[in-house]
């Protein structure tokens, strides 16, 4: 009796992995097991990466918001806290994009932080 190896669903698996290793240099996106184990390392960091890339917009955001702050005469955590006395609930990606591109609107911000503390 001869050997089943279930070709369609190995082919169908292989074609699955290569389709995702369009654009690997070299052997990683022709070579099945190399392919593989580059499409596994990429999902994992993809992965990670979606997770880190929401940290690292964080620590922009606060930089942003800081140093705005400081030209204002305050410092970001005093800004927040005066923020927050004064029940204003604006996020940190908005507070940054203000700090960016309306700084007289930011000032004004930073005044009603000030005398909520």
């Amino acid at each position: 009796m001869s050997r089943a190896k279930n070709n369609p669903a190995a082919k169908q698996r292989h074609k699955r992995i290569l389709s995702r290793a369009k654009g690997f240099y070299a052997g990683k996106r022709t070579q099945y097991v190399a392919a593989h184990e580059a499409t596994d390392r990429a999902l994992s960091y993809a992965y990670r990466d979606r997770k880190a890339r929401k940290r690292d917009f964080r620590r922009l955001w606060i930089l942003r918001i800081n140093a705005a702050a400081r030209l204002n005469g305050l410092s970001y955590s005093h800004f927040i806290s005066g923020l927050k006395r004064a029940s204003i609930d604006i996020d940190r990606k908005i507070l940054a994009d203000m700090a960016v591109r309306d700084a007289p609107g930011f000032a004004r911000l930073a005044e009603i932080a000030k005398n909520a503390k």
